[in-house]
């Protein structure tokens, strides 16, 4: 399993820019299939973005779509996240390895989660 550890979360306000950022420690993800999940308060958690490990086809929700943008970096995945709404406020997580493919992603019970870095979107 993976030591995975979030960061760059914060307090945003509504159409503001953040990058969240994931680390295995002792670890590249470059060879894994990496994502991210949310939850928010009171509400289950849900699929947001995920990448594949050799090249192939992201997946976006369709609330995030056109606003949120997955990659690699360093061997770090980062989720850049424009126009923030209020409705983007959430604990998020990373996960690894996860199932990804265009239309779907999912956790497996194998894969390792972070901690979480929290979101917070509010005027």
């Amino acid at each position: 399993q993976f030591h995975l550890v979030e960061s760059g979360g914060g307090l945003m306000e509504p159409g503001q820019s953040l990058t969240l950022s994931c680390e295995a420690v002792g670890y590249t993800l470059q060879r894994h299939t990496t994502g991210w999940f949310r939850q928010a308060p009171g509400k289950e958690r849900e699929e947001v973005a995920c990448i594949p490990n050799y090249g192939g086809t992201t997946f976006y929700r369709d609330s995030v779509k056109g606003r949120f943008t997955i990659a690699r970096s360093q061997g770090r995945v980062t989720l850049q996240m424009n126009d923030l709404k209020p409705e983007d406020t959430a604990v998020y997580y990373c996960a690894a390895p996860i199932r990804c493919n265009d239309d779907s992603m999912g956790a497996d019970s194998f894969s390792s989660f972070g901690q979480g870095t929290q979101v917070t979107v509010s005027p």
